[in-house]
Parts: C-alpha cells; structure tokens; sequence
C-alpha cells in the first residue's frame, strides 16, 4: 500500500471522485503543510495558516499506480487556478501534490511539466498532515443532496465517470 496526499480546492470533492477509484483503500479529507499545530477547520478558513485542504489516499499500488493517480487528479479540477477552485479562494483551495517520496516527486513534476507552462499546481513534500473534523469524513457519501454537493460534486463525478 502506499500514501498521496492532493489539494484540488474543497477537499470533499477531491474525497468524493478518488472514493469511486478502483484501487483506491481509504481517503480521508484533512490539512497540511501549514503553520498551525492541530487546525481546525475554522482556523484553515482564515487563509492565515498556510495549510491546505488535502485528501489522503491510500492505494493498492498493483491496482491503481501514483500516475493513473495523477492523471485523475489533472483530469478533475483546475491546475490553471492559483489559490482558486470555482468559487471557493484561497491559499487553502491550491492545487498541490504533497510528495512522500522521491519517486512521487519526480513523476508529480514531470506530470506538470507535460501539462505546460500555466499550471499552477505545487509540487511539495508533505510535511504534516492532520485528519479533519469528523462531520467532513465521506461528506459527499453522506450528503449527495446537500446544495454544495448537488450542484458541485455531482457533475463532476458524472462528468469523469460517464465519459
């Protein structure tokens, strides 16, 4: 099994598409790389802790590889965006990999690389991640009709899915 952490904006839609990944074991929204020890998601909201919404995914590497990982990744929000996904701004809604390892760093940045100049999307080494609230854990799931889901989550399922 191995672990990758990416931030694609709201971490309950980066959640929701890697669930329906064949390969996929577990994900599990939390923050990273910021300042702040334990956040919560108030304190993330500020845009003054540096963290990043991020989703842990941990995998079955002779299913699904880190690349077909990140081609899902590229394929489902916008690495064109700095600190923006739709209408969600800010430093914690970047794009980013957070690397632990050599390998993921190296395939993160060629993968970039291949996908041109106007990609904004960091390539880092994770640092520290903490798990967040309960009540984000498999929002998506639990929530299919909430507002935010019904008309962000959704289609963006049905869009890579159904192709």
């Amino acid at each position: 099994m191995q672990t990758a952490y990416f931030a694609g904006g709201c971490f309950w839609c980066v959640e929701a598409v890697f669930q329906r990944i064949k390969g996929v074991l577990n994900a599990t929204s939390g923050y990273c790389n910021g300042t702040t020890q334990k956040p919560t998601y108030q304190d993330i909201c500020t845009g003054t802790t540096g963290h990043a919404e991020v989703v842990k995914i941990e995998f079955d590497e002779v299913i699904v590889t880190f690349e077909e990982l990140l081609s899902v990744f590229f394929a489902t929000h916008d690495p064109t965006t700095l600190n923006q996904q739709g209408n969600d701004k800010g430093t914690q809604y970047r794009s980013a990999v957070f690397y632990t390892n050599t390998e993921q760093q190296i395939q993160a940045k060629q993968f970039v690389q291949k996908l041109g100049d106007n990609i904004v999307t960091e390539v880092s080494a994770l640092d520290l991640f903490y798990p967040a609230e309960n009540y984000h854990q498999n929002y998506y799931n639990n929530n299919p009709n909430q507002p935010y889901c019904a008309m962000l989550i959704t289609p963006k399922i049905d869009k890579y899915f159904n192709q």
